[in-house]
């Protein structure tokens, strides 16, 4: 953002002739005005992108001039002058608003270095501005959260709603349905966009670790602390601190939490000074809290204080108008991260990707789609490219290596109990164990030749616990 037009206003035409002069040789435009009055009129009427203003002029003041600016246009750069070089006139210009503050008489040179470094501010600002405008359309509601379903609809008004405010939000869905994509999008559509967006994983990170990672702790706090370290809170100071999993917090970070969200203060371990934190907090679970709540597993308070604005995400299969959408989204991402030509998914691929289950929601079509960029060299990518997603009865007949001995014990399972209307009290999960264990131990025994202080060892259990088995279940021993 180049430097071009400035303003002065002074009701001394001498100040005004120096200022004009030295600044036209430099190449600006400059306008002059004599007085407060004048100088309100120019900056109704134009653009500037610098003001230099007399403190003390008829009509209207330089600090009233400067008032006024802040109301009309706030990003006009304003540098006060006055012959008065006292403190009060200093620490006033700046509380308004002034970006500098010089006293008469003045040397060029003074003007030049307050020029460069106006030039500076403006370059600066305009290289913030495009970078919050890149971040703004990166985290884009609908570039980023792919689907048109009713239940996405009231998810993207709800973000809408709360992202100008600073309310606190809970994001609530099962693992892979794209809390943090919500929570980014809450941050980078609000007034913090340009701060600083921190995630963490309250599940991820062990409990006696947890409380230093969010609020820091002071050299010496404990073994293994050779220098103060800033906490999550601290380094989201101003911007917006992601709880990823919150339910898995224990009870008495809890409380400390709910501590910062009621004084906006903390301390770090093994310090004594209350720390000032200006955070929006976005908390996500894929726990029904309130049933945590009932079973005192999780504050009461803490989760009124997070529960301010809900935003609830749908499992994949309960939006699976979504899930074409989503997949052809992650193709298309995938194959230009993978810098392969693109493809395009088959009818029948569409068709199974709409059947599936997705346990694993968005995060696993994702990365469905990225394994089958990878290992398909054909643009069409057909049902059998997913064929980890076919049903396992499906997979069995293909003779797919992808069926797990749960599918194949469930499948069985399933044909067994056809035409079973009503299932009573009785031995049936004995049995299936029976069925299950027997043949299990007797192939264990067969690759051991019959050695049991070796099969045991294999199966992982006691050698009488084995033998007791063998006899229960019947197993012929032979010779190895």
């Amino acid at each position: 953002m180049p430097l071009n037009r400035i303003l002065v206003a002074d009701d001394e035409e001498s100040i005004r002739w120096v200022l004009s002069k030295a600044l036209k040789q430099k190449g600006f435009s400059v306008d002059l005005a004599p007085d407060g009055r004048h100088a309100l009129e120019l900056i109704k009427d134009n653009c500037y992108d610098l003001a230099i203003l007399d403190i003390k002029m008829p009509g209207i003041t330089g600090l009233d001039l400067l008032d006024k600016v802040r109301e009309m246009k706030s990003d006009l750069l304003v540098v006060i002058m006055t012959a008065e070089a006292s403190m009060r006139n200093a620490v006033e210009a700046m509380k308004r608003g002034a970006y500098d503050y010089i006293t008469k008489p003045f040397d060029l040179d003074v003007i030049d270095a307050i020029i460069e470094k106006v030039a500076r501010a403006r370059d600066i600002a305009g290289q913030v501005t495009t970078l919050k405008q890149e971040l703004k359309e990166r985290y884009q509601v609908e570039k980023n959260i792919v689907g048109n379903s009713a239940a996405m609809q009231e998810v993207y008004k709800t973000i809408g709603k709360v992202a100008v405010s600073d309310v606190t939000v809970l994001i609530q869905g099962e693992s892979g349905t794209g809390k943090e994509l919500v929570a980014r999008a809450v941050h980078f559509n609000s007034e913090r966009l340009g701060k600083p967006f921190i995630a963490i994983n309250c599940a991820a990170i062990p409990r006696d670790l947890l409380e230093s990672e969010l609020f820091g702790s002071e050299k010496g706090a404990f073994t293994g602390a050779g220098e103060r370290k800033q906490g999550k809170f601290e380094q989201a100071n101003h911007g917006t601190l992601f709880l990823d999993e919150i339910g898995d917090m224990p009870l008495d970070l809890q409380a400390k939490i709910l501590r910062v969200l009621q004084e906006h203060e903390f301390t770090r371990i093994g310090g004594n000074q209350n720390i000032p934190v200006d955070v929006r907090i976005v908390a996500a679970t894929n726990q029904a809290l309130i049933e945590k709540v009932r079973q005192k597993e999780f504050r009461e308070d803490l989760y009124y204080r997070l529960n301010v604005v809900p935003i609830m995400l749908a499992p994949l299969r309960e939006r699976r108008d979504d899930i074409t959408d989503l997949a052809n989204y992650f193709l298309s991402r995938s194959c230009t991260e993978m810098s392969v030509p693109p493809k395009r998914l088959t009818d029948d691929a569409q068709a199974l990707l709409k059947s599936y289950s997705w346990p694993g929601n968005v995060r696993e079509l994702e990365n469905a789609m990225k394994r089958a960029v990878i290992l398909s060299n054909d643009p069409l990518l057909t049902a059998h490219d997913f064929g980890g997603l076919l049903p396992a009865q499906e997979r069995i007949q293909s003779g797919s290596q992808e069926t797990s001995l749960e599918e194949l014990v469930d499948l069985k399972l399933r044909a067994c109990m056809n035409g079973i209307e009503a299932l009573d009290k009785g031995d049936i999960h004995a049995m299936v164990l029976e069925q299950v264990e027997r043949p299990l131990i007797r192939l264990v025994l067969e690759k051991c030749r019959w050695n049991q202080v070796k099969a045991a060892d294999v199966l992982g259990i006691n050698r009488n616990t084995l033998r007791k088995k063998i006899s229960e279940l019947q197993i012929e021993m032979k010779r190895g």
